[in-house]
């Protein structure tokens, strides 16, 4: 028995070690972005169609295995077609975390980051001022920040503006009786591009049952993209902030712009 111990573990390379951690973190990494999600039962919907392939083949069924190795066979395909989203934001969370690591390292070299970025103060004011404003007054509003202007993805799907971001342009936009005031308002380097943008809604089961479309569209873009919004709530006037499919409630408007600052 201590001989047989012995010839398994002679195979065993220290490689095969950094494979099985590899493995691990990807898995991890995957069950982590689809957790909470319908994207979970459409695994273990997958899982079990294959387990019942198995059965079938194993009981010789040959009709039925004809008809679930049609579907296996091409399942790679069909994998890629139904997490799509998930496919995305994964490569997405992989290239954020190089993106990121790869700006310390740059800034770490050349000195301390904020001694090289211009003072943006003045940029931020106009929104958190108008953000104030609609909270009071109750407004609806869903602002989208993102670092580069993607036309086929947000201005198909609302109103092409390309406007300098003011207080009183924003309040225009997300008044209730302004035709633009459903959607979002994409704002990049502090331009307003587009007004009345779709967004697409997070798919994800764990969020509260108050969360109406303005903070699902905010978490949901957020999980696709690099980008990050603000919401003020219609009901309740509460300012959030919402970031890699993660939202942050109940904001002050200074603690809005204590986190604007950081972002943009």
């Amino acid at each position: 028995m201590d001989g047989l111990d012995f010839n398994l573990l002679e195979g065993f390379r220290l490689l095969d070690i950094i494979d099985i951690l590899l493995v691990a973190v990807i898995i991890y990494y995957i069950y982590s972005l689809i957790k909470g999600t319908i994207a979970v039962n459409i695994l273990v919907g997958v899982g079990l169609f294959y387990g019942i392939h198995l059965v079938v083949k194993q009981l010789e069924m040959r009709l039925l295995t004809e008809i679930f190795g049609g579907f296996i066979s091409v399942g790679s395909i069909a994998l890629i077609v139904v997490f799509q989203q998930e496919i995305r934001r994964f490569l997405l969370h992989i290239g954020k975390n190089i993106s990121l690591r790869r700006k310390k390292f740059f800034w770490s070299f050349l000195g301390n980051k904020r001694t090289a970025q211009h003072d943006r103060s003045e940029e931020i004011k106009p929104i958190i001022e108008a953000c104030k404003s609609m909270s009071k007054s109750r407004t609806g509003a869903l602002l989208v920040f993102s670092k580069y202007f993607d036309e086929e993805y947000y201005q198909t799907s609302g109103e092409y503006v390309d406007a300098p971001v003011s207080k009183r342009l924003l309040e225009s936009i997300f008044f209730k009786n302004s035709p633009l005031h459903d959607g979002a308002a994409v704002i990049v380097d502090f331009r307003v591009m587009t007004a009345s943008s779709v967004l697409p809604l997070s798919d994800s089961e764990d969020l509260p049952p108050q969360f109406g479309l303005r903070h699902r569209a905010a978490i949901g873009v957020t999980e696709v993209s690099e980008a990050v919004a603000v919401i003020v709530s219609e009901e309740t006037g509460e300012i959030s902030f919402a970031k890699d499919g993660n939202i942050n409630m109940n904001l002050t408007p200074e603690e809005l712009e204590k986190i604007l600052r950081e972002e943009l």
